[in-house]
């Protein structure tokens, strides 16, 4: 029964919700990057490279042999052409993450700053700045307090 109540507690914090929807998002934008790679990115490195298709590039350790009336032997290759493909992919969506995070980063910074009038301030920061501010001004006096004590 404890166990279910901390389940409860855990799902309606929003822990469980905000995980879903990162689920939830992270699979819509990999479908995006994957686009953006294959058809955007990897063209014209193709290109440039004459037309070489990458997803096809490896190195051939040993070829096939088909022999007559025994069984076949399989190729064996090292296939370097999607590891390029996913080293293309790390690189977008690292990038994009990067540029996505220091945007909220940036907007969290102008939220959080109580001297910014343009951006309405939580009500839970205005109050900490306040506090702040007070124990800044107790700490002033109390200071002016033990100087003139020690005098």
């Amino acid at each position: 029964m404890k166990l279910i109540k901390e389940f409860k507690e855990f799902a309606v914090k929003g822990n469980m919700i905000d995980i879903a929807i990162g689920v939830i998002i992270g699979t819509a934008f990999n479908k995006v990057v994957n686009v953006l790679v294959k058809e955007v990115l990897m063209p014209p490195l193709s290109y440039m490279t004459e037309g070489a298709n990458w997803e096809n590039k490896k190195i051939i350790l040993r070829e096939a042999v088909n022999l007559e009336g025994a069984s076949k032997i399989e190729e064996i290759a090292i296939g370097y052409g999607k590891l390029i493909e996913a080293g293309v992919d790390f690189l977008v969506i690292a990038f994009t993450v990067f540029v996505v995070v220091k945007l909220m980063n940036s907007l969290k910074k102008k939220a959080e700053d109580p001297k910014d009038a343009k951006v309405v301030t939580p009500k839970n920061i205005e109050l900490m700045n306040k506090t702040n501010e007070l124990l800044e001004q107790q700490n002033a006096f109390l200071q002016k307090l033990l100087i003139k004590d020690n005098k």
